[in-house]
């Protein structure tokens, strides 16, 4: 099977299959995910070996868009505006849920403690595709909007996002050499600093820089993917030497440059939403082609039972969040309801623990991938269904 007979079979198949799913209001990436699965050497084999040779590289380029468009939509004033909650859910839940994963992972599918936080760390983001535009469609609505719920939920679907990256990639080191390495205290608040630090800084040059140099928003987006690209490449590249987060950069960088030019930073972000067709397409089709079927028949059950014992542990951590706030119990149940769905981080990083080699790789993979099949469609089809009984308008 040649590359480009490849890539036409990948995005007409994507397209069709995603198209399908939206009919039935289903969140399209799931037919996506089943594309990539049928597709797989596992049972048709009709994806090109060079597709599936950078498959690694594509991931990466559709996750620093998925940061980019956070980092370029993200408004600080919307949390300062919704207060400590909006903070709490940036991270709270997420950790709950990685408790639950620690606690439940080492009994139902036998892994050690460091790679059941690793399986944790994959699992707890929330999925802004899936999210984010169920809370805009609530905004124009105007259910939820007097106490601010869209709004929470928004920001802090996006910033737990970037919470769990950098957690999963110090853990992702410390299950690599096989336990937990002292370095690892120190190096994760140096490559926290340094990536905010490096990404704010470049955020702000450039938000001076096309503020007097006028080019077309196509040109700007290639510079700052560029920049983005060279983040990763430096963070591999010093690593040895300096701990740096290379993807804190780039989200840092689009915070930045949207505080300091935020007209600018909003035509941006609705490039990168067009370009995100195209990613989105890439990123779940090539994961679903990573999965082998025989894993998902022998450890499904298992799993889904840890997945599910996970999710207890996340809505408890989303109730944690909403204490001492003027929402009833309701409106507290929808705000979990809402952080149900998982998608797009899993699929951008699930396979990364199989590509280095980790023994409990392809279980990591399996687990991603499950979740992604239960939670996306579960969490927006609760959440479309229950907005107009859980909130007022």
């Amino acid at each position: 099977m040649s590359f480009l007979t490849s890539l036409a079979i990948i995005f007409l198949s994507a397209l069709l299959l995603g198209s399908l799913f939206r009919k039935i209001k289903l969140p399209p990436l799931i037919g996506m995910l089943l594309v990539g699965i049928v597709l797989s050497p596992h049972i048709l084999n009709l994806i090109s070996p060079g597709i599936l040779n950078i498959s690694s590289d594509l991931r990466q380029f559709a996750l620093i868009i998925i940061l980019t468009r956070a980092g370029l939509s993200l408004k600080i004033g919307d949390l300062k505006k919704v207060g400590r909650p909006a903070i709490l859910l940036c991270f709270l839940p997420a950790t709950f849920e990685i408790v639950g994963y620690i606690a439940f992972a080492p009994l139902f599918l036998k892994l050690s403690i460091q790679e059941s936080a690793l399986m944790g760390a994959v699992m707890a983001a929330v999925s802004p595709a899936v999210v984010v535009p169920r809370m805009l469609k609530l905004k124009e609505e105007g259910y939820g909007t007097n106490k601010g719920i869209p709004q929470m939920i928004t920001a802090g679907a996006s910033c737990d996002d970037v919470f769990v990256i950098v957690l999963f990639t110090a853990l992702l080191t410390t299950v690599g050499i096989g336990g937990f390495d002292f370095n690892v205290i120190w190096q994760i608040p140096v490559s926290i600093v340094l990536g905010i630090i490096f990404g704010v800084f470049c955020g702000y040059v450039f938000s001076v820089f096309f503020k007097y140099f006028k080019v077309r928003d196509t040109v700007k987006i290639i510079i700052l993917l560029s920049v983005s690209f060279l983040f990763v490449a430096l963070e591999n590249l010093i690593k040895k030497y300096v701990p740096f987060s290379g993807l804190l950069a780039v989200i840092s960088l689009g915070i930045m440059f949207n505080m300091k030019s935020e007209e600018r930073a909003s035509r941006l972000s609705i490039r990168y939403e067009k370009l995100w067709v195209f990613a989105e397409i890439i990123l779940f089709v090539l994961v679903g082609a990573e999965v082998d079927v025989s894993h998902v028949l022998s450890d499904g059950g298992s799993a889904i039972a840890v997945l599910l014992c996970a999710l207890v542990f996340r809505i408890i951590g989303v109730f944690m969040c909403l204490i001492k706030t003027p929402l009833n119990f309701k409106e507290r149940l929808f705000c979990a309801i809402a952080y149900i769905p998982k998608a797009t981080v899993q699929a951008a990083i699930g396979a990364i623990p199989l590509s280095k080699g980790l023994e409990c790789g392809q279980l990591i993979l399996t687990c991603a991938v499950l979740a992604i099949l239960i939670t996306a469609p579960l969490g927006a089809i609760a959440t479309d269904l229950s907005y107009k009984k859980l909130l007022t308008r």
